[in-house]
């Protein structure tokens, strides 16, 4: 599987993370709901630096209160701090119980297909269909996977040449297109 440097955060501690960690890629996407993209992929970040590293197995066994604390000391890892930090110790705490910590796990095990994926990724604590066909579209896009059937699984987010989601922002130029996109859904969608 060849995958790209991932450059979401754009920022390039942020970005080397994501693209070194697929428990931190993960991390960002559960991040990113009422929040600006970039800044919710700089979330994993901000936790390695207060943790003195990210690791799946640390974060997993850290005692809750601490961890709310962690995320929500300013910068804030996202607006909703505390409850996130739930959110993503729950979503370490599933990688460790059914991946045994390797997050690469959810499309590599067993060499699954798209759809297969589709269903590994709905499952995961705080993702629904929508979040899991728009990470489904980053591991085809940006980290090299392969599995028959990904595009037709993540639905118009696997599109070659789009830029309607995360999966689609490599650099500064697609981050604004992207952005650009929602803005004219969310504009199409209030006309309705």
């Amino acid at each position: 599987m060849v995958s790209r440097a991932v450059c979401i955060a754009q920022e390039p501690a942020a970005d080397a993370l994501l693209s070194a960690d697929d428990f931190a890629l993960l991390v960002g996407m559960t991040l990113d709901q009422q929040f600006p993209m970039e800044h919710a992929f700089r979330g994993p970040q901000k936790i390695a630096d207060r943790m003195g590293g990210f690791d799946i197995n640390k974060i997993a066994a850290a005692d809750p209160a601490e961890f709310e604390e962690l995320a929500a000391t300013p910068p804030a890892i996202h607006r909703y701090g505390r409850s996130m930090a739930r959110r993503v110790q729950e979503l370490a705490h599933f990688i460790v119980e059914n991946y045994d910590g390797d997050t690469s796990g959810l499309w590599t095990a067993g060499d699954p297909d798209g759809k297969e994926v589709l269903k590994r990724l709905k499952a995961l604590p705080g993702f629904g269909d929508q979040k899991a066909r728009i990470f489904l579209a980053i591991l085809g896009k940006q980290k090299g996977f392969t599995g028959r059937g990904w595009r037709e699984a993540a639905g118009a987010y696997g599109e070659e040449n789009s830029r309607r989601s995360v999966a689609d922002v490599t650099d500064a130029e697609s981050l604004a297109q992207v952005r650009e996109f929602k803005k004219q859904a969310k504009a199409a969608a209030k006309v309705k």
